[in-house]
């Protein structure tokens, strides 16, 4: 009786052992990819510095350039006539002298607008930038203006993707751009179409990570993408840990946190290790990391 319990044991133990080869093996990190060239931390300039100029604007991107970021982030939708325009929100309300749905508006429509219309350094007092011919981009027109540029493009509408896939292969863009997108069915086709292009986990991919970590097995989490973009805290709940940031980096994953404007929470959040941080005063995340210009 004595040696079948022995014997079930060493069984257990045995299939157990092998368990954990398989899946240390099937967890492997993921490979590296060329968007991320250094171990520079990234200043990411959310909306190309929505802070410091009218967002998601050829203006603003243009000046994030020459202030040196690191990578421009940007938001993608479709027009009612199919075309792929940079802006965060679903409508023109907010950034512009117009009203309606991005996908109820063609291309002309939205062009016709005035994407400075809104923005004020100074909570109303003034202006600066309305009447000055600034407008709603295309991405084709923001990837020919920037071919050296790197950039995170989060994707608003799911079935895009595959137009958005053609266009980064037109421009040669396929290893200078991160694309992100909140739901985990986009990403997933996205991926499909487009596996050459570096990914950030989907909002249900982290959830997943997260739990893992927390049970001390996030060692056995499969990477599907090359970074997790977070925020600081989700709820009263905090997100970023050492250990998060630990855990990421052994499946050789990036962690880049969003949105972070505060110098004084950019240099706590940049002591804590984080790979790139997604601010719309870029400028001053320069400065917390002493940089005055392009590398």
């Amino acid at each position: 009786m004595r040696k079948k319990r022995v014997k079930v044991l060493l069984g257990s133990i045995a299939l157990l052992l092998a368990l954990w080869i398989v899946l240390s093996f099937w967890a492997r990190p993921i490979p590296d990819h060329p968007f991320f060239g250094d171990d520079r931390i990234l200043v990411i300039a959310h909306r190309g510095g929505a802070g410091l100029w009218p967002e998601n604007t050829i203006y603003a991107f243009e000046h994030a350039v020459e202030l040196g970021v690191d990578v421009l982030e940007m938001d993608v939708h479709s027009t009612k006539d199919g075309e792929l325009v940079v802006l965060h929100d679903e409508t023109v309300d907010r950034t512009t002298n117009g009203t309606g749905r991005v996908e109820e508006l063609t291309l002309a429509e939205i062009q016709g607008l005035d994407a400075g219309y809104t923005w004020t350094p100074d909570n109303g007092a003034s202006y600066p930038f309305r009447g000055q011919g600034l407008r709603i981009p295309t991405l084709a027109e923001v990837l020919a203006a920037f071919p050296e540029a790197r950039m995170n493009i989060e994707i608003k509408q799911g079935p895009i993707a595959a137009r958005l896939c053609g266009m980064l292969r037109d421009y040669g863009m396929a290893e200078r751009v991160l694309i992100v997108a909140f739901d985990a069915h986009t990403m997933s086709q996205f991926r499909r179409l487009c596996p050459e292009v570096a990914t950030a986990a989907a909002e249900e991919e982290i959830r997943m990570f997260y739990g893992l970590n927390l049970a001390h097995l996030g060692r056995f989490y499969r990477p599907p993408a090359e970074a997790l973009e977070i925020p600081e805290y989700h709820g009263d709940r905090r997100v970023l840990t050492r250990p998060f940031i630990r855990t990421a980096h052994e499946r050789n994953m990036q962690v880049h946190v969003w949105v972070v404007n505060d110098i004084n929470d950019m240099q706590r959040i940049v002591d804590l290790g984080v790979d790139g941080i997604i601010t719309d005063y870029p400028d001053r995340l320069q400065a917390v990391l002493g940089r005055s210009g392009p590398p």
